[in-house]
């Protein structure tokens, strides 16, 4: 076998404490820690194998890669790689998936207790000097919540969902899953879309972002919400409308939000949720809750799996 040309567009977004296993094969390693949309077609020219987290791979930049066979995309979407162009040029692409299923549930669980004892507010009130002037040994300025015995609605029930459902059970915590927004009848052990909103008294999502999942949560929904009610969202940034989610929070028409993802990643202050990351009741995290040391090295060993087996003629972890 000749030698393979491997190159990892953003090896940086992979934390330099995680080992990535070595490749069996006789084999060119080439990373860069990121890579500008300009410099794609440069850098892929020659690959038999581009490794891409978020770096857009299309038919424009990958017209010049002849020897390309594989993207090995080092995260489960795949919506930053032009499939359907690859088909055409029998370029195979795989994904990375079942990675996160104890990281991304316990940062949706994390949240849920910040935000049902209401940390970020005691810890602001505290800053800023409100129990000191208070003068007694404790103060009540925003409701405390039990978690325990609440109900958790949860929308979408892939890996990810479900082991969200199993740890909020673990904690006392009972779960109901939502059919699909707009759906004319319910599976079985869903609930309709409106009534798990009405119900909850947390909601968590963990569906993909897609045409008819974008804005899922936005005005009309989080008026349906109990005012005693939470949101958390660590699956896409398209599912939530953003300045929606802003206004319900100041019109305490729901208690709070944790938001691990947003509409633009890194997002700037023109977003409305760092522009009023303030608010004692929003919770923010830069797109971490999938990362956690152990999850994030079983994602560079699923990554460098999926590769090995290509090489040798396997299928494993193939998109298309």
């Amino acid at each position: 076998m000749p030698k393979l040309k491997v190159v990892f567009l953003d090896r940086a977004t992979i934390p330099s404490q995680i080992h990535l296993k070595p490749l069996s094969f006789e084999h060119q390693w080439v990373e860069y820690d990121f890579t500008a949309p300009e410099q794609v077609s440069e850098r892929v020219e020659g690959a038999d194998v581009v490794i891409t987290n978020k770096v857009v791979l299309n038919k424009s930049n990958l017209s010049q890669a002849q020897q390309l066979n594989l993207i090995a995309v080092s995260a489960t979407g795949v919506n930053n790689v032009d499939v359907s162009y690859c088909n055409s040029k029998n370029i195979a692409v795989t994904n990375v998936q079942g990675y996160a299923t104890q990281s991304v549930p316990e940062h949706v669980i994390a949240m849920l207790f910040a935000l049902k004892r209401n940390l970020v507010g005691y810890h602001q009130d505290i800053e800023s000097g409100e129990w000191q002037k208070d003068k007694q040994f404790c103060f009540f300025t925003h409701p405390i919540q039990d978690v325990a015995g609440s109900t958790l609605g949860l929308i979408g029930s892939g890996g990810l969902g479900q082991a969200t459902a199993t740890l909020a059970k673990a904690i006392g915590m009972n779960v109901i899953f939502a059919e699909r927004k707009g759906a004319d009848s319910c599976r079985e052990g869903y609930l309709p879309f409106d009534t798990v909103l009405q119900q909850a008294d947390a909601i968590s999502l963990h569906c993909p972002l897609t045409e008819a999942t974008r804005d899922l949560i936005s005005k009309q929904e989080l008026t349906l919400m109990k005012p005693t009610a939470v949101l958390i969202n660590a699956g896409r940034g398209g599912l939530v409308n953003e300045q929606a989610l802003v206004d319900a929070l100041k019109n305490h028409e729901i208690a709070g939000a944790g938001m691990d993802v947003f509409t633009q990643e890194p997002a700037d202050n023109s977003n409305p949720l760092l522009a009023n990351s303030h608010l004692p009741n929003l919770l923010l995290t830069p797109h971490v809750a999938w990362g956690s040391d152990s999850a994030i090295q079983k994602l560079s060993d699923i990554l460098m799996d999926n590769i090995e087996a290509f090489v040798a003629g396997k299928s494993q972890n193939l998109v298309s």
